[in-house]
């Protein structure tokens, strides 16, 4: 994740890279049953958390931060957003969706206040299908996220050019907001 960060080359934003035991989050695969990455999964959603209220311990609010992860970090933000539903400063997923079996249904009376998000996967990546990413982009469109899903043509496990791009737009327009709110607060006083 320094690396993706290095990548998305937003200057002055905070960056908090959560390490994974043993480079996994949790097991199996992500669309294995629920009962197959517990409690390894129940563990790294906790960490998240923990994670999430520091940063609100800092005075920084959901709405400003931004969940991005890749492959195994995607499925885990993605599933973290599903679980806390509010309006946060974004969701980006490299190569990721919701965490479950293929027949999983989802509750979509959560609110996710026009969260942005973005979704990128490639049609060829052999660990994370795409109809998953497509199934996730809907569930988060109908509970009310600002969605945008890119499929890269021929694009296996990897993060490219362009969803890192997507990913700094979306950490730059929060950026921009924040400054906008700072700046109309001292106008005001």
């Amino acid at each position: 994740m320094v690396a993706i960060a290095d990548r998305l080359n937003v200057q002055d934003v905070s960056y908090v890279a959560l390490q994974a035991s043993d480079n996994s989050w949790y097991p199996d695969k992500f669309m294995a049953p629920l009962e197959n990455n517990r409690p390894h999964l129940d563990h790294a959603l906790a960490r998240v958390e923990v994670a999430v209220g520091r940063l609100e311990d800092r005075g920084i609010p959901r709405s400003r931060i931004v969940l991005l992860g890749f492959s195994q970090g995607a499925c885990l933000a993605c599933e973290f957003v599903y679980r806390n539903p509010t309006r946060w400063g974004g969701l980006v997923a490299y190569t990721g969706g919701l965490i479950g079996p293929e027949q999983m249904t989802w509750l979509l009376d959560r609110k996710l206040q026009r969260t942005p998000i973005f979704l990128g996967n490639g049609d060829a990546d052999p660990w994370v299908p795409l109809a998953r990413t497509d199934q996730t982009a809907t569930v988060f469109g109908r509970m009310g996220g600002d969605v945008e899903l890119e499929t890269y043509p021929g694009r296996e496990h990897a993060v490219c050019d362009d969803e890192i791009a997507h990913g700094r737009a979306i950490i730059q327009l929060l950026k921009q907001s924040v400054s906008a709110q700072v700046d109309s607060r001292g106008s005001n006083e």
